[in-house]
């Protein structure tokens, strides 16, 4: 009885919940996304310092505190016609290999404005393995999704520290749910 009463709670309130507020941002011929609302570019050389790579992302949006980040990518592939259902398995892969521990939240195949995307939704755990180390692991709640255009993979990153995962999976969401891709 508890149970029923406290998920008809949970859903009468989220389903009433203010939707984020974004703004579409073209990034490219036939690329937009949906920006949160308060987030701002970040400049090239912030880019360098924050995202250190050969191939810098297309655009990062950070908000005010530069906590949170959202990120789009361009990257060469030779999955130009391959199995998404296979390469949501590579990816997966991938992500576990980056952290110390990761915690899937959800894994799928989702289709956005017509086109399909891997989805991660996960919370990753970074951890100094070192002996006698003091540091405290780094946790980060993140969304993930990728899109295979012709010989490109396409990599929108939502990122904001665990502890503030209640407050920004709605974002993250809204996020991933407004990219459109041509």
């Amino acid at each position: 009885m508890k149970t029923t009463a406290f998920l008809l709670l949970f859903f009468a309130l989220t389903a009433f919940a203010p939707k984020p507020k974004l703004t579409t941002v073209k990034l490219a011929s036939g690329l937009s996304v949906g920006v949160p609302a308060g987030f701002a570019p970040l400049p090239d050389d912030g880019i360098a310092v924050k995202y250190p790579s050969p191939r810098k992302p297309l655009a990062v949006y950070s908000n005010p505190s530069g906590r949170v980040d959202y990120s789009v990518a361009v990257r060469p592939t030779t999955f130009e016609s391959f199995d998404y259902g296979v390469l949501l398995k590579i990816y997966k892969s991938s992500i576990q290999r980056l952290y110390t521990k990761v915690d899937f939240l959800k894994e799928d195949i989702r289709t956005v404005n017509g086109r399909d995307f891997i989805y991660f939704e996960f919370v990753s755990t970074v951890s100094d393995a070192r002996r006698n180390s003091q540091l405290t692991p780094i946790k980060r709640y993140q969304t993930v999704q990728y899109a295979i255009q012709g010989q490109q993979l396409y990599v929108f990153t939502f990122v904001a520290p665990a502890e503030e995962q209640a407050q920004w999976q709605p974002t993250a969401q809204a996020v991933m749910g407004a990219i459109v891709m041509k």
